[in-house]
């Protein structure tokens, strides 16, 4: 695949925490990105900035800022596309009064980022909410005639001193963050009455004078416009805000149209949840239809339509909350309601029915001159023309798929042809053509080079993946693990070649490494910017009931299958190089365990959990106090307890009867044990993982938290440490906001009994602890010390011990660098671990009660102080399960090969 690109730019540091913060969940970004393109983007990162312009740091910083809420690439993607057009083309945003008076720090920080990348919009307020108010005040009754507000002289009046106040407002609240704002309130919206008689004082705008906008913008300030017009005469005269934003918009043309609204987007009516993007073209007359498209909303839809009717093609609004203003400007996934005008899509069954066939072949050579392309494309088309296929394609073929039915006893579809220009990705094109698809082929496999810069955009469409080779087999809809196996095993031995002379793609590497073996020296590449980019990095929203928005950047050309077989959850890690195809090594063969140190607690919860998983074979089961013992709860086979010594661990070792060590024994008893299994060279090929302390703290040791550890180095790892329970609720309770921390933490932590362990004691002595809270090692504890190691900070954990039997509720105090609200400290949370199948974020405080016996961590509360520089999170997890027993499954199926989840119940 190759492909291209479109970009904005950024602002100032000092609220890098609030314009870092007003990121909205995005509507469908993936977690991982090629290594490749993460380690170009680490060299970029690298650059130094000393040489630049104290404007062009400015820039720079920004877009380093505006990184955390997508990635670089997106930024100056987006940057790219708003600078190549004219300051006053660049977008329109109509600013509600209500955003005045509850958003206005949100509404200024986004302004002064677009502001320190030199992008000038033209702002148009109103102030509705603000004059009610004043009117009511004033004993004045508010009139409407078919929804329109009956101006009369003493509303006028009131209207027009309120507007200037409110306009002056914003001007001061840029200026005094070093933004350049004008007001500009005369002699732009020219205006006779709409009807004289009926509203009296109320404007029909026939002229927009472009010229003050214009003006203001040479200057380098952003224009500040009330929604009041004139006539030629000098009159003033009301008109309504959205109405004036379209007027502009139509004399200016701008890339965007921006609406905000404190509903952040259009809802569906029926399922209540927020459209992502609607393409007028393809859905209008369907949308209007619907039941719930009625009142206001119908009335909304209509003149969005009418307004984009009267812009170009490549003008979108976008409907939006303040607080999430960068995201929908400079990321693909955005976070409000994108609506574009779109394209008319077509289908062809015959080359025929595709029309001229030297158009096509140019099509599918895009730009690949050079390297034998055409001859391929040629024999390609000649190929087509004897097999059944489906076409899917716009007006202009700026996004073409090619998809080949299944044949014989196969259920499965290729998508053997995907290619997009760069006008394709940016206008939306790609995704209506892949969701048009998607109705007539609900299995689908296709594969895309791991070094393509839009790879992301196809895990997005997948419900599984493996790669191999630096190729990605893809694939939805494909439910049976049996035939998902045999799929990948049929991958992994053959990659793309598996599909022959159907798939395009392999067809164009195999013609460029034939070229290249005659010239010496490989010249081909999937990517016309290869590895240039660098894939989104948080989660996206639940897809609603309309398109997910096109993610731009590249043109390429995908082809042929596959997938895996749970859906992909790939997580935010430490390390930003997650594997693709971790979860879902091509391995079913049966892993044989052992269990050294069952009888506590968390020994049994894993042999419950291995119990039900498919590929994990318990074969030892050792404790002193339970020899001689048959193990209950597990049907797979008859064990008795053993009281294995380290002489039997190691002669097991040697002879490779196992594959799975877990050690389940106390602090400090591991060692001897591990020693053993490394003797052997077959022992030091096993994986052991330890659930005591002992390793944690040994670099050569991988520490195994799924969610915040790179998965691919525990996937490639022998010895992994199992993270403490008390630790692994802490450090998901801390890493979102680490980088905004001002001092140390203070983490209060309540475990049920269980977490004391089965040896009597006064902590886990229910008649002791009935009506009672105990408290132990309140300083130095060694998840205190673990936490801080892993999280790179020092953090005080104060642990207790309560009657309940299972689960942990921290209380986790953070001092904050800068001011912050609770929202905006959720909204982390929520970015940093959507798509995390074992992590969930509320609002409110999650309950210990409710988390005994499940296999999450639950993150609420959220509660920031009145000064706004500390705030509270609130974390439970089962201690036995997440925090032990589940956690260790995990980390066994991801060394081991196998699907993350597989075996834990529920998910």
């Amino acid at each position: 695949m190759h492909s291209v690109l479109r970009a904005p730019a950024g602002g100032a540091t000092r609220t890098a925490l609030r314009r870092l913060t007003s990121s909205s969940t995005p509507r469908t970004i993936a977690r991982a990105a090629p290594l490749a393109l993460q380690q170009q983007q680490s060299l970029s990162s690298r650059r130094s900035y000393a040489t630049s312009t104290p404007q062009e740091a400015a820039r720079a910083g920004v877009i380093r800022i505006l990184s955390k809420i997508g990635s670089k690439r997106e930024i100056q993607q987006y940057l790219a596309q708003f600078s190549s057009v004219s300051s006053p083309q660049f977008a329109v945003i109509k600013v509600g009064g209500a955003i005045l008076t509850d958003h206005l720090d949100s509404l200024c920080d986004a302004l002064q980022d677009l502001y320190a990348m030199e992008l000038y919009p033209v702002i148009v307020h109103g102030g509705g909410p603000q004059l009610n108010k004043l009117l009511n005040d004033a004993g004045v009754t508010e009139q409407y005639e078919e929804g329109i507000r009956i101006t009369d002289g003493k509303t006028l009046a009131v209207a027009r001193d309120l507007f200037l106040r409110e306009n002056l407002k914003l001007v001061e609240a840029l200026n005094n963050r070093g933004v350049r704002a004008v007001p500009v309130n005369s002699r732009v919206l020219m205006a006779d009455y709409l009807d004289k008689e009926k509203y009296q004082y109320v404007g029909d705008i026939t002229h927009v004078n472009k010229a003050p906008i214009e003006s203001a913008i040479k200057q380098r300030a952003l224009p500040i416009l009330t929604s009041m017009a004139e006539t030629v005469d000098g009159q003033v005269l009301n008109v309504n805000a959205d109405v004036a934003a379209g007027e502009i918009a139509r004399a200016l043309e701008p890339l965007k149209v921006v609406y905000l609204s404190e509903k952040g987007g259009l809802f569906n009516g029926t399922t209540r949840e927020k459209i992502s993007a609607i393409n007028l073209d393809e859905e209008y007359d369907g949308l209007m239809k619907e039941p719930w498209v009625k009142y206001g909303t119908r009335l909304k839809i209509k003149e969005l339509k009418k307004l984009l009717d009267d812009l170009p093609r490549s003008s979108s609004v976008a409907i939006i909350h303040p607080d999430h203003l960068q995201r929908e400007l400079f990321t693909d996934s955005g976070a409000g309601t994108l609506i574009r005008r779109g394209n008319k899509l077509h289908m062809a069954t015959s080359l025929q029915g595709l029309g001229d066939t030297e158009k096509l072949k140019q099509v599918l050579v895009r730009d690949r001159e050079g390297l034998d392309a055409n001859a391929v494309v040629e024999r390609y088309v000649k190929g087509l023309s004897q097999r059944p296929f489906k076409a899917y394609y716009d007006d202009q073929m700026e996004t073409l798929g090619i998809v080949l039915p299944p044949q014989g006893s196969s259920t499965i579809a290729h998508l053997a042809t995907f290619t997009v220009t760069k006008s394709g990705w940016l206008s939306n094109i790609s995704d209506n053509v892949f969701q048009n698809l998607k109705k007539d082929f609900p299995r689908l496999m296709w594969t895309v080079d791991q070094k393509d810069e839009n790879l992301t955009w196809f895990f997005d469409r997948a419900d599984g993946s493996v790669s191999k080779g630096g190729e990605v087999l893809f694939w939805y809809g494909i439910e049976k693990p049996q035939e998902v196996v045999e799929l990948m095993a049929e991958f992994t031995q053959n990659g793309r070649r598996m599909f022959g002379d159907i798939n395009l793609e392999s067809q164009l590497r195999r013609a460029a490494d034939y070229a290249t073996s005659l010239r010496g020296n490989r010249q081909y590449t999937t990517s016309a910017h290869p590895a240039a980019m660098q894939s989104s990095f948080a989660a996206r929203s639940p897809r609603n009931a309309f398109q997910s928005r096109a993610r731009p950047g590249a043109s390429l050309l995908a082809a042929s299958a596959g997938s895996a077989f749970a859906p992909r959850t790939y997580a935010t890690t430490t390390n930003p190089n997650p594997p693709y195809g971790i979860k879902h090594k091509s391995n079913d063969v049966p892993s044989k365990v052992a269990l050294i140190g069952a009888r506590g607690y968390t020994g049994q919860a894993l042999i419950d959990l291995l119990n039900r998983h498919p590929n994990m074979d318990l074969r030892h089961v050792s404790s002193r106090e339970l020899a001689g013992k048959k193990l209950q709860g597990y049907d797979k086979r008859d064990i008795t307890y053993e009281n294995l010594t380290p002489d039997d661990v190691r002669r097991m070792a040697e002879r490779g009867d196992i594959d799975v060590w877990v050690m389940a024994l106390p602090n400090g008893v591991c060692k001897p044990f591990v020693d053993a299994v490394d003797q052997s060279e077959k022992g030091r090929e096993s994986l052991v993982v330890d659930l005591s302390a002992d390793y944690r703290f040994d670099s050569s040791w991988t520490y195994g938290l799924p969610e915040l550890v790179d998965r691919a180095t525990i996937s490639n790892s022998k010895r992994i440490s199992n993270p403490g329970c008390y630790a692994t609720a802490a450090q998901v309770g801390i890493a979102p906001i680490l980088d905004l921390i001002g001092a140390e933490p203070t983490i209060f932590g309540v475990s049920g009994y269980s977490g004391a362990g089965t040896k009597p004691s006064p902590k886990n002595d229910v008649a002791n602890l009935t009506g009672n809270l105990i408290p132990y090692s309140l300083t130095d504890h060694i998840h205190e010390r673990e936490v801080s190691a892993q999280l790179g900070r020092q953090v005080a954990l104060i642990p207790h011990v309560a009657v309940w039997f299972q689960g942990i509720h921290h209380t986790i105090s953070i001092p904050l660098k800068s001011p912050a609200t609770s929202r905006q400290i959720r909204q982390l949370y929520q970015d940093r671990y959507a798509g995390e199948t074992l992590i969930s974020i509320t609002g409110e405080s999650p309950l210990v009660k409710n988390i005994a016996g499940k296999h999450h961590v639950e993150v609420g509360g959220f509660a920031v102080h009145s000064s706004g520089n500390r705030v509270v999170v609130n974390v439970t997890i089962d201690n036995l399960l997440k925090g032990a027993a589940t956690q260790c499954l995990q980390n066994m199926n991801l060394a081991r090969g196998y699907g993350e989840f597989e075996g834990i119940p529920g998910v």
